[in-house]
């Protein structure tokens, strides 16, 4: 688009729906991966969790970006009871988390940094979701064939589970696919 800033855009993720949400703003980029052990200080508020994670998933580019390169990298959260539930270890993991989500209210936290040859900032988003009361046959079945288990907190909001379980969001519906493109959108015209 010609009103958009003309850089060489780079996602630096290779989850789907993250570079399906960003290929919906309609710029061309390219995605590049580099490998990332995603650990994080214990003394982060669980706002600074998913801004800290997506500034560390950039570091391995900072070297090579060029003059006109936006390295885009992001991270996702999900927080229940003041704990982040990361992604499911297995079935019965899975299973716990969704089990304990179910009938509760949880924040879906994404952190985004943008990162240039001369510059970086990071913001984060924040939604509120609601999960009805899900039966064990809910959640077993959703497990059983979505198999949930590169998700934090177990489970897509644009599969199966979000369409029969999720009562309420309160905030972008975006920002729980993983990436708050709105907002980004805004950050990208700003940078």
């Amino acid at each position: 688009m010609e009103w958009f800033p003309k850089y060489n855009y780079i996602l630096a993720s290779k989850s789907p729906r993250r570079q399906q949400l960003l290929n919906s703003l309609g710029i061309d980029f390219k995605v590049q991966l580099k490998e990332v052990e995603e650990k994080f200080p214990d003394d982060l508020t669980m706002e600074e969790i998913p801004v800290y994670l997506a500034k560390l998933k950039a570091t391995p580019f900072l070297a090579e970006l060029k003059e006109k390169d936006l390295l885009i990298t992001a991270d996702t959260i999900v927080c229940f009871n003041k704990k982040v539930l990361g992604k499911p270890s297995d079935y019965e993991d899975a299973k716990q988390m969704l089990a304990g989500l179910s009938g509760n209210e949880h924040q879906v936290i994404s952190g985004v940094c943008l990162t240039s040859e001369k510059k970086q900032t990071s913001f984060y988003s924040t939604s509120n979701v609601q999960f009805k009361v899900l039966s064990d046959k809910e959640i077993e079945y959703y497990i059983s064939k979505f198999k949930p288990f590169d998700k934090a907190g177990a489970y897509g909001i644009q599969e199966w589970i979000g369409a029969v379980g999720i009562t309420h969001i309160e905030g972008s519906f975006y920002n729980v696919m993983g990436l708050p493109i709105q907002r980004l959108y805004e950050e990208v015209q700003k940078f």
